[in-house]
């Protein structure tokens, strides 16, 4: 065939060439046609019939909203047996993708109940007025656990853009438990992080003895009675003895909402902190590795964003207002875990 337009003096890009030289066939057809047109090219086609009808269409995203969680071949197979039209998962993609529902991840929020939310709901307008010189005398802390064990749960679901928190998009799970490290750390306004490291889990005695005694009391005796301390409603953070250690030294504690991790600025520095362990070249393997990473890269990260956190403290409780009852996107992370594969010998 190329010789042959060689031969006609016919200058023809090589794209232009048809796909099946050695059909007869299509040589004859472009033959035949050149004397008339001039033209070896492919002639205009507007592609393959549509299969489905815009009644099947409607039918598709009606059954992935009322099961998000099927799958392109479950959702070719429904439409199939129930109106005769087979289409492929590609079809299925594409449609869907039509009329804005796309295949995601869901958003892992804590489980919240009526209790939670009104209790959110009043802290939040209690303090959504607060000023900057208020927020500044509030430390705020919080465990974290960062683990080398994976917990992707890669399952992907239907929804539209801006519907990311409504309740049938989000999956909700309590803390993710593995072996790693479990790290306290304080965050105030001009201060850097302040941290502490450890394999066990948190105790009443431990909290009392380590972080009471040997990181709170210190910015408490700094600050002087206008200090307010933040923690979250975990059991060795309610037991006796801390009780009686923040009352011998004159320790403010701020209420707290129970399952209000938005609320809480500090969970933006563990993901900070998360992200920049996991940009770590090579990144940490084994546990002593993510020891002494958790402890460089606390003093990496800029105290700027963490005065920024706490500013937008009013903002937030101004966004947990308008979305009562609802997940919000502000922190929706309940923790913000570093997942590895652990590939120690």
């Amino acid at each position: 065939m190329v010789e042959l337009l060689d031969d006609w003096n016919v200058d023809v890009p090589s794209w232009k060439y048809p796909m099946n030289l050695e059909s007869p066939r299509v040589i004859f057809r472009l033959w035949q046609r050149f004397p008339d047109d001039g033209n070896v090219s492919r002639c205009y086609s507007t592609g393959r019939p549509r299969v489905k009808t815009p009644h099947e269409d409607r039918y598709l995203a009606v059954i992935a909203k009322r099961n998000r969680r099927s799958t392109a071949s479950d959702l070719s197979r429904q439409i199939s047996s129930a109106t005769g039209t087979t289409v492929s998962r590609q079809t299925v993609y594409r449609c869907l993708g039509h009329i804005g529902l796309y295949a995601r991840r869901h958003v892992r929020c804590v489980p919240l109940t009526a209790t939670h939310c009104r209790l959110r709901l009043t802290w939040s307008r209690e303090h959504a007025f607060w000023t900057p010189q208020q927020w500044s005398c509030v430390m705020f802390s919080d465990e974290s656990r960062f683990s080398l064990e994976s917990d992707s749960r890669r399952t992907l679901i239907w929804r539209a853009p801006g519907t990311r928190y409504h309740q049938e998009n989000t999956i909700e799970r309590h803390r993710y438990g593995g072996a790693g490290w479990l790290v306290w750390g304080g965050i105030i306004l001009g201060s850097g992080i302040d941290q502490h490291v450890q394999s066990v889990t948190m105790t009443d005695h431990i909290y009392r003895d380590v972080i009471l005694e040997q990181h709170v009391r210190l910015f408490r005796g700094a600050m002087g009675s206008e200090f307010l301390f933040r923690d979250d409603n975990a059991r060795p953070h309610r037991a006796n003895i801390v009780d009686e250690c923040f009352q011998s030294e004159n320790i403010t504690r701020m209420d707290w909402s129970a399952y209000s991790p938005y609320l809480n600025p500090i969970e933006h520095v563990w993901d900070m902190l998360g992200r920049r362990i996991a940009a770590r070249q090579p990144p940490p393997t084994c546990l002593p590795e993510l020891r002494r990473a958790l402890l460089d890269e606390r003093c990496n990260v800029p105290q700027d964003q963490i005065d920024n956190l706490i500013f937008s403290m009013p903002r937030s409780c101004k966004v947990c207002i308008a979305s009562f009852r609802r997940h919000t996107r502000i922190n929706h992370h309940t923790n913000c875990f570093l997942h590895f594969s652990l590939n120690c010998n």
